[in-house]
């Protein structure tokens, strides 16, 4: 279901808020209609929320920062913000409690063209944070209608093929030894007038500040945990992933349209608590943050790189993200994406579990236009995944951006490697 939408005036700011909305929009027009009042993760809001949520974040942003009168006060706030609770807290409303479809269209399209009226005002910083949260919902939405009780009709996926080596050579047991060196986590803040656009351009509270930190030699998978490795857990009495399916003795997996017989070079997608028993089980561990971008973004050389391939952005070739398929690859099937060290789609194909707690970096200070957005979760609940999965957006896929969820967390497209003890 599309969202009744002026068009921006063509500014920049116009064309990337347009952009962005389509990625919202056309995930929302997989929805069946009869499927919005649904919850289809218990510990979600209904579908119903969201299509209200995306527009109300932006207008609250954006007429807070320029002092506009607000449009509807009820569903300015019903739509606020999203939940995060603990396991076992779900909420307990009711569908009869939410507005008409009808009723969040037309306040949808009222605060675009609204928006779409000023948006030659927004700052360079509202607009960022605008758009990515708007880019990171295009994904969270999906992964929401991936647990619709019944699957829903996508269109076929372009891009790569999925399978990329025969599962039975074990070419994925590969480890890569990466020598000891110097990771920088974090971004170089700007001046105290744009914290938010440092002289690396755009990033959210928590990836501030730039630090480097010496990293001890390790030994990390070249590639990711496959659902091959990971069924070998399962048949030794490890508890089944989410996404996979059983009928009899047959293993199955399930995509956004459909369940088909389980694809072993894909990676596995699991819970951290479920990375971490893999990992202990087969006497490895879960790579830290820094850990992860040494074997990321460094080199041999010592130098560091803005993407595993290098300085160039995200191209198709690189790896399987931006929203170019919904379902995975094989886990060697994009090798011209790998790290100076040949370790393989450090980005893309399913964010990957760090073993580190998320937790703010030296020198953290939140946004006052949002202070949220980081510090409720700096909690020892939550741990921080890198890389990117299928339908991460490009601008999400730098290297700074940290992405954090609870451990038993089972709904995300997120997957791991090990790294040697």
């Amino acid at each position: 279901m599309n969202s009744n939408s002026a068009t921006p005036v063509k500014t920049h700011a116009g064309a990337a808020l347009l952009k962005a909305r389509y990625s919202t929009d056309d995930v929302f027009g997989l929805v069946p209609s009869n499927a919005w009042f649904d919850r289809p993760v218990p510990e979600r809001h209904r579908l119903v929320f969201y299509l209200g949520h995306v527009e109300a974040f932006d207008w609250n942003l954006i007429r807070s920062e320029l002092h506009l009168e607000s449009l509807h006060p009820t569903f300015d706030r019903l739509f606020a913000f999203g939940i995060d609770p603990k396991a076992g807290e779900v909420p307990d409303d009711i569908p009869s409690d939410w507005p008409s479809i009808k009723e969040i269209s037309d306040y949808t399209a009222r605060v675009r063209r609204r928006i779409d009226e000023v948006v030659q005002l927004i700052s360079p910083m509202i607009l960022h944070i605008a758009l990515e949260h708007r880019l990171m919902h295009a994904e969270t939405f999906t992964y929401l209608l991936h647990n619709l009780s019944v699957p829903i009709w996508t269109p076929p996926d372009q891009g790569a093929a999925p399978t990329a080596f025969s599962c039975e050579i074990n070419k994925d047991d590969a480890i890569i030894a990466i020598p000891a060196g110097t990771a920088t986590l974090g971004r170089h803040r700007g001046s105290d007038d744009e914290p938010s656009n440092g002289r690396d351009g755009f990033g959210w509270d928590n990836e501030f500040d730039a630090h480097a930190t010496f990293v001890p030699s390790f030994g990390i998978n070249q590639y990711k945990i496959t659902n091959r490795r990971y069924l070998a857990f399962v048949e030794a009495g490890a508890t089944p992933p989410h996404f996979w399916r059983s009928r009899g003795r047959t293993w199955y997996w399930r995509t956004l349209g459909a369940e088909i017989p389980l694809p072993l070079d894909w990676p596995v997608y699991v819970t951290h608590e479920e990375a971490t028993a893999y990992a202990g089980w087969s006497g490895q561990a879960l790579p830290s943050e820094a850990q992860f971008h040494r074997a990321a973004y460094g080199t041999p050389s010592e130098g560091e790189r803005a993407y595993p391939w290098g300085d160039d952005p995200p191209t198709s070739d690189r790896g399987n993200f931006d929203c170019r398929r919904r379902d995975p690859v094989g886990v060697a099937s994009t090798p011209l994406g790998a790290s100076a060290f040949g370790v393989e789609q450090l980005v893309g194909n399913g964010w990957e579990w760090t073993s580190t707690v998320f937790a703010p970096f030296p020198g953290f200070r939140p946004y006052e236009c949002y202070p949220g957005y980081s510090a409720p979760f700096f909690d020892v609940d939550h741990y921080v995944l890198k890389g990117g999965s299928p339908i991460t957006a490009a601008p999400l896929l730098r290297r700074s951006f940290r992405n954090w969820f609870r451990r038993t967390y089972p709904y995300v497209y997120a997957t791991f490697r090990c790294v040697e003890r």
